[in-house]
């Protein structure tokens, strides 16, 4: 009888491991993967507003040669790839990895940005914008001093 009970006793304990190994795997699921989702939700942040830096060196460089902004993102991305200065060397001109497919587009979901430009004052200005979030440069009105401005600086 002691030997039956002592092996009901060590399938106890054994079921019970099991359990507390299972409960411990949801528990390590249930904190982590929250956790990788607001991750790769930071990436995807980093990565559309720097691709949104990339089209302002764009536009700052286009205003520089042209004195004006482009009436749109094609014309820009069309300037860009005819342009000497850029054509040298494009990764350190836009400060790192520059791929003309996808700069114009919102790294979350492959959306293009919005672009719109203000030349009826005498401040001309553009306002280029993700359409996934809140995230924008410039301003659709004439102030001078949101010119080149992103809402996250």
């Amino acid at each position: 009888m002691p030997q039956k009970r002592k092996a009901s006793l060590v399938a106890v304990q054994i079921g019970l491991g099991i359990v507390i190994a299972v409960l411990a795997f949801f528990l390590y699921d249930s904190i982590t993967a929250p956790w990788e989702a607001v991750e790769r939700e930071q990436r995807l942040t980093d990565m559309t507003r720097a691709r949104m830096d990339q089209v302002r060196i764009a536009l700052r460089h286009y205003d520089d040669v042209n004195d004006r902004f482009p009436g749109s993102l094609d014309s820009l991305l069309t300037f860009v790839a005819e342009d000497s200065i850029i054509g040298l060397d494009p990764d350190s001109v836009f400060q790192g990895p520059f791929d003309p497919s996808q700069v114009l587009n919102s790294a979350r979901s492959g959306a293009r940005f919005t672009y719109a430009l203000n030349d009826t004052g005498r401040v001309k200005v553009y306002y280029l914008k993700d359409p996934d979030s809140d995230d924008h440069i410039g301003s659709r009105e004439p102030d001078i001093s949101a010119l080149h401005a992103a809402s996250w600086e």
